[in-house]
This record gives C-alpha cells, sequence and structure tokens, in this order.
C-alpha cells in the first residue's frame, strides 16, 4: 500500500487540507492511520475516495453531505454519467487516474467511449490522453502508481490506438506523401509511433510502419525500398546516450533524401545538439501541422 501525508492529498486532488480534515471530523469520510509518533497518513483508498469526491463536488454540484452517504459503486456510476456530458479535459485525465488505480477496465472503456463521441479520437489523445501520460510519469515516481497499474493503462491506450487505426481505409490523396515510422532497436514505448500512424493515414499518406525494436540495417533497407519522404520516430530509452550522437550523425549521413523528423524524450533535451537534417517534432500538434500540408 501506498502512503500519503495528508498534504500529498491536497496537492493530488486540489482539495485543501483544512477542509479534508474538517471531513474527517464531521463524517467519518477519511480514516488515517497513524505512524508511531502519531502522525497521520493515508492509503490508496483514501487518495481514490478523495479524487472522486473532487469530480463530484466540481461537476456534480454534490455536498459533501451527500457524497458521504454514497456507496463506491454510486460515485462511480455519478462519475461516468457526468463524464458524457461535464467534463473538461482535466476532469477526463482525473477519471482515467481512478479506473487506472482501480484496474477497473470497464470504466476506462466507459470513458474513452464518452470522450471520443464527445470530442472525437484526436481530442482524446492530444488533450487528454497525452496529458495524461504525462501525469503517470509524475505518479509514478512518487510512488502512487505501481507497474502493474502503469502495465494495464498502457496496454488498453495501446489498444484504442490500434482499433481506431484499423477503421482507417487505404485511400490516398494525390499530394500523398510516402512515411515510414519505427522506433530504433530496443525501443518498446510504441503509443506515440501508433498515433503518428493513426495522424498520418487519417490525412491520406502512404504510410509503412516498422514499429518497435528495429535494427538499423533493416531501416536502411526499408528506406531503399520505400523512397519515403518523411521517416519518423520516437526516442524515449534508446539509443543509449552513448551511441544517440552517433546514430543520428549516420542517419542524416544514410538517408539524405528524406525528412527525418524525431521526437521524445532523448531527443528533446536541450543540451542536445542535433545535426542540420534532423528535424525535431516538439509535441503532437506540431506533427498533425506536417501532415495536413
Amino acid at each position: 500500500m501506498n502512503i500519503f501525508s495528508i498534504k500529498d492529498l491536497e496537492n493530488i486532488s486540489g482539495i485543501k487540507a483544512h477542509t479534508l480534515r474538517i471531513w474527517e471530523q464531521r463524517y467519518g469520510i477519511l480514516k488515517p492511520e497513524r505512524t508511531d509518533t502519531n502522525i497521520r497518513h493515508y492509503g490508496d483508498q483514501e487518495l481514490k475516495l478523495v479524487l472522486n469526491i473532487a469530480l463530484l463536488q466540481e461537476k456534480g454540484g454534490f455536498k459533501i453531505s451527500e457524497i458521504a452517504k454514497m456507496s463506491d459503486a454510486e460515485m462511480v456510476s455519478h462519475i461516468l454519467h457526468l463524464s458524457e456530458t461535464s467534463f473538461n479535459h482535466v476532469d477526463h485525465m482525473q477519471a482515467l487516474t481512478l479506473a487506472m488505480m482501480d484496474l477497473d477496465e470497464a470504466r476506462f472503456q466507459q470513458l474513452t467511449r464518452n470522450i471520443v463521441n464527445a470530442h472525437g479520437f484526436e481530442y482524446y489523445m492530444l488533450e487528454v490522453i497525452y496529458p495524461f501520460m504525462r501525469r503517470l510519469g509524475t505518479l509514478w515516481l512518487s510512488g502512487s502508481v505501481g507497474p502493474a497499474q502503469e502495465h494495464f493503462i498502457s496496454h488498453l491506450i495501446r489498444q484504442k490506438l490500434i482499433a481506431a487505426i484499423d477503421l482507417q481505409d487505404l485511400s490516398l490523396k494525390p499530394t500523398a506523401k510516402r512515411v515510414l515510422l519505427y522506433l530504433p532497436e530496443g525501443e518498446l514505448h510504441e503509443i506515440g509511433l501508433l498515433f503518428a500512424n493513426y495522424v498520418f493515414r487519417a490525412r491520406k499518406h502512404a504510410v509503412v510502419y516498422l514499429g518497435q525494436s528495429l535494427p538499423y540495417d533493416e531501416l536502411l533497407l526499408a528506406y531503399s525500398i520505400h523512397k519515403p519522404d518523411y521517416i519518423f520516430s520516437v526516442f524515449t530509452t534508446e539509443p543509449s546516450a552513448d551511441d544517440i550522437d552517433a546514430y543520428m550523425a549516420q542517419m542524416a549521413q544514410d538517408m539524405p533524401d528524406t525528412r527525418i523528423m524525431l521526437t521524445g524524450y532523448l531527443v528533446l533535451q536541450p543540451d542536445r545538439k542535433l545535426p542540420a537534417a534532423i528535424h525535431t517534432i516538439p509535441d503532437f500538434q506540431s506533427l498533425i501541422d506536417i501532415a495536413n500540408v
């Protein structure tokens, strides 16, 4: 079980610690445990409860006295209903966080349907999923989220992307660009690459998707066969810090007749020096702008 101070609950939920203490005393909603030195601390259930309360109060207009009488199932039901009409992207992130912490696939699927039906798939990815993934990184570092929860939600997001790609037709526009998408050898973080696949296909470009962990020799082979206008990749953990500069210089030398576009943690470091032929993509809206041409 993760352990949170009342200040942690305030920082994650936005509800003031003073207010949480009043609720604890008046309604018995929160049930902290105490250390040997009598310091209050809270667990996962208290964190999830506070996140639920924040959504129900702000978007549902429920009073704390009403929420205190709700069962967990009633809270979830109200939140799913609110997500159809009343949530903005921050609220959707909060609701997805709760589904992830509970490993609740049914709730994730319903939330996704509500968001996509109301706003479209690209909104879902740009305004909800990518900010959510950044938040997930913060929760991971703080110890609020474990490997099981991170794997659970990443798998579901990957599933949604593949399903959305499968629904696209393969017709091309007259000005279609040839696009090659891949991840370097050892790189397994595929969600960004899958979204790039969706973006280019949605705009009727010709995409060759080579996926995860592609050896460099195979990249060169695909380049010689496909002769792409664009190559796009995401460098999150690979190539290694010792190899990345040489890797990018080799790309620029070996593939001079294409626009090489890279993004990811390793590429976007402020002190990273890139060959002139390498173009960085700071965010996915920038990639969409390129695909719209």
